[in-house]
């Protein structure tokens, strides 16, 4: 058994995401391109260590008002493991640190990556014989972006999240993230939707440029940008400022938001539309990072 483990819990793009209907117990049905951040200005960290007992302490810039209590992502992603460890005889429970990064409630997935991570990593600290599928399985009850999470690179999700397929390969891109501090609760969007559900734009060509993913990406959409807009008009600005630096190709809410990125072909023109954001907005919150 390991003494401690620490893991990035990337965040978790939409490069579009359709809501094709809802199912008789609720849940709606998806279709979406997901990849995830390749930076750690971009990412928050997940560490375990043994314990007796679990608990779960959180710090970082992204810290304030997030609950290290029973409804936190890793402390119940721990919870859902620690029936099978209770079988391998090692200790109990495990010291859970949170390095909080990502704003909280934005739509790129931090709590579900966070999850994802606590999963990876308590299951090599504990020792768990659980296979990767078998354990994307169970983490669709802690949410339905946990299993595409676990995976952690490009892929298309169906269902309600418990399809996850690898995406036809991508081309080198770079994102600048951009959220404006507010908090938007996925369930308040998915109910300001209103049943207006689109039709499935399956994606199954290879692009071969940035360029050419925008146009494939514009002739999808975030069904979920439209409430949220509605929900937080502040998004409107931030939409506004990504398509006006140079070299943006697509500029998107990212999930149910208040997240939006910015596709750029190069790093060097996503890293001076960061500089640029970031100098005249002080109070958003923009990163930049590869993607994949």
């Amino acid at each position: 058994m390991a003494d401690g483990l620490s893991r990035l819990a990337p965040a978790k793009i939409n490069l579009f995401l359709h809501v094709t209907g809802r199912r008789g117990d609720g849940y709606h049905e998806l279709e979406s391109l997901v990849v995830f951040a390749q930076s750690p200005a971009a990412s928050d960290r997940v560490s375990v260590t043994p314990a007796e007992r679990l608990s779960l302490a959180i710090e970082g810039p992204q810290a304030r008002g997030l609950s290290a209590g029973e409804d936190n992502l890793v402390l119940r992603a721990a919870q859902l493991l620690q029936p099978m460890n209770l079988k391998t005889g090692h200790e109990r429970g495990a010291a859970l640190a949170l390095h909080k990064t990502l704003p909280v409630a934005s739509g790129i997935g931090g709590g579900s990556a966070d999850a994802a991570a606590a999963l990876h990593c308590l299951r090599a600290l504990w020792g768990i014989e659980i296979d990767d599928d078998s354990l994307s399985r169970a983490a669709l009850q802690l949410g339905a972006d946990v299993p595409v999470c676990l995976l952690g690179r490009a892929a298309l999700m169906t269902g309600i999240g418990e399809t996850v397929l690898p995406a036809p390969p991508l081309p080198a891109i770079w994102l600048v993230l951009a959220n404006p501090g507010i908090a938007l609760a996925t369930k308040d969007v998915f109910a300001a939707l209103n049943g207006q559900f689109g039709p499935p734009q399956p994606f199954e060509r290879r692009p071969d440029s940035a360029a050419d993913l925008a146009i494939l990406l514009r002739a999808r959409r975030n069904d979920l940008e439209a409430p949220a807009r509605f929900l937080a008009p502040e998004i409107d600005p931030v939409l506004a400022a990504l398509k006006a630096q140079g070299g943006c190709l697509l500029a998107r809410l990212s999930g149910s938001g208040a997240t939006c990125f910015g596709l750029f072909a190069t790093e060097r023109d996503a890293d001076f539309a960061a500089r640029n954001l970031a100098r005249a907005y002080p109070t958003w919150w923009v990163a930049t990072t590869a993607a994949g």
